[in-house]
């Protein structure tokens, strides 16, 4: 799949003050590499392990997928203006669950700078103004306070836990769609 390209360039589907928010393309590869490849940044997300390269490869092929069945799925975080790949947000089903679920993972040199609750931000009001979608959640380690800052800045609220069979405990947090549009 590395040598499928596509035939125009990405689409963006908005920015914030520091960032150009776009879908993914087979040229975000190695962008996509160096964040989901970090094992320190990986630590906290699905089963705690950093992805090989060839798995990256494939979640940009699920990701075009999800752009032509949903509408929306995970997008690049460019910065403005160098254009660089400092991460990755964006609104997915993971595992088919049926609610929408906001995730993001952000190279780990542009840890503490605000990237990750401005992407979360303009993520939440894209989703609110051009999917008009209702109600989204996120999920989180309770040890990962940073995380749960982060959604709590962007605008999200704790909800109730959830309790796995092994006892275990995730965190969810919630948005919901406050701009009266009808939502999905």
């Amino acid at each position: 799949m590395a040598t499928e390209t596509n035939r125009h360039p990405p689409r963006e589907l908005f920015q914030t003050e520091r960032l150009r928010v776009r879908h993914i393309d087979y040229g975000d590869l190695d962008a996509m590499y160096a964040v989901y490849g970090d094992a320190e940044a990986m630590r906290w997300v699905d089963n705690g392990l950093p992805m090989e390269r060839s798995l990256c490869e494939q979640w940009i092929g699920i990701t075009h997928n999800n752009y032509t069945s949903r509408g929306y799925g995970m997008s690049a975080l460019e910065l403005m203006p160098s254009g660089e790949v400092v991460g990755f947000c964006g609104i997915v089903h993971p595992d088919g669950q049926p609610e929408p679920e906001l995730k993001y993972a952000v190279l780990r040199q542009y840890w503490g700078q605000g990237i990750a609750t401005e992407a979360a931000r303009g993520m939440l009001d894209y989703a609110a103004t051009e999917l008009g979608l209702h109600r989204i959640i996120a999920t989180v380690a309770p040890e990962h306070a940073v995380s749960q800052r982060v959604l709590s800045k962007a605008g999200m609220s704790r909800g109730e836990p959830m309790i796995h069979a092994d006892g275990s405990r995730t965190e969810v947090f919630k948005w919901l769609n406050e701009r009266g549009d009808p939502g999905g």
